[in-house]
């Protein structure tokens, strides 16, 4: 099973991407796994933005693939434990599941057809996180669950 996190913005010279990328590359161990960044649309933002959210989900959109899940990342979504998390990605791999695309909506959000399209909703939290932020969250989640489903001892549950 494949893991793309696409999200709609501008990547920056920032510390937190590279721990990013460090958590990409050990989820890469696990299952192929990309992060892409996708160009919103400039134009209209404030005037029309129920447009460019529309165009930012067509973009969206397009990354996925066949066969694939899409999981929308949004404040109303459903929250998981990291051993849920886990059990959940494991079930959609036995269940033969091609890939997942985890998708971050830009400063807008995520377009509202897109979100109720979506296989599933994912909260990271009830409070609002900035993108980079949520990715880096995102990310280490799923080198969490990697790491649980491969016997690692990174996640530690219990320890006083």
């Amino acid at each position: 099973m494949k893991v793309r996190v696409a999200w709609l913005g501008r990547p920056t010279a920032s510390p937190y991407e590279r721990e990013v990328e460090t958590y990409r590359k050990r989820v890469h161990r696990r299952w192929p796994a990309e992060d892409r960044p996708l160009r919103t649309s400039s134009g209209g933002r404030d005037k029309d933005p129920g447009r460019v959210l529309r165009l930012e989900a067509d973009i969206l959109v397009r990354h996925l693939e066949p066969g694939w899940r899409l999981v929308a990342l949004d404040e109303h979504g459903q929250t998981h434990t990291s051993d849920a998390f886990a059990k959940s990605l494991q079930n959609q791999a036995d269940q033969g599941v091609e890939g997942i695309l985890f998708a971050i909506g830009s400063d807008l959000g995520l377009d509202k057809d897109l979100v109720v399209r979506a296989d599933e909703k994912l909260s990271l939290g009830s409070m609002t996180l900035p993108h980079l932020l949520a990715r880096l969250v995102l990310w280490e989640q799923l080198f969490r669950a990697a790491n649980m489903l491969g016997g690692g001892a990174y996640h530690r549950v219990g320890v006083q």
